[in-house]
């Protein structure tokens, strides 16, 4: 029952628990109970919007930032991780594979606030060796969703 709430929830966070408990066949204080506990251990995380910025009147710029570091004896990337995502302005710290170890994305309100962040704040740490910034200059689907997808012209196009 666990994996189906989860999925209900990662589909639409702002579901009823009384329309979960309809689709599952199960009583609604068994559902409330089954989130709880999941919330308890961490397995539940946080709840979020996707809020599609370029339709308010606040601007805001998405970078995704490659960064290559070295990792501390005895403590791995955790540490370094850590430090990262203590910014304010970083929303997520992914551990790869492949040519960079960490991929960190941050908001900021221009591209010259971004570029100082990452100038003044990211790459001096000890550890980090190199950083390649890439600006979300439009974004098409996050997280599953599709953004803007009512201003697509459905007309077909013509040409001679």
């Amino acid at each position: 029952m666990r994996e189906k709430i989860l999925n209900l929830l990662e589909n639409n966070g702002r579901i009823d628990i009384h329309d979960m408990s309809v689709m599952l066949g199960v009583a609604q204080e068994e559902v409330a109970n089954e989130i709880a506990d999941m919330e308890k251990e961490h397995i539940i995380c946080g709840y979020n919007t996707l809020i599609n910025w370029d339709k308010t009147g606040d601007e805001k710029v998405t970078a995704l930032i490659e960064v290559k570091v070295t990792p501390q004896r005895g403590l791995g990337f955790d540490s370094i991780a850590e430090t990262i995502y203590k910014y304010d302005e970083v929303t997520s710290v992914y551990l790869m594979s492949g040519g960079f170890d960490f991929t960190v994305i941050i908001e900021g309100k221009t591209m010259k606030s971004v570029a100082q962040f990452v100038a003044a704040k990211l790459a001096p740490l000890d550890s980090v060796l190199s950083t390649s910034t890439h600006f979300v200059l439009k974004k098409y689907k996050d997280y599953g969703t599709v953004i803007d997808e009512e201003d697509k012209d459905e007309r077909m196009l013509v040409t001679p």
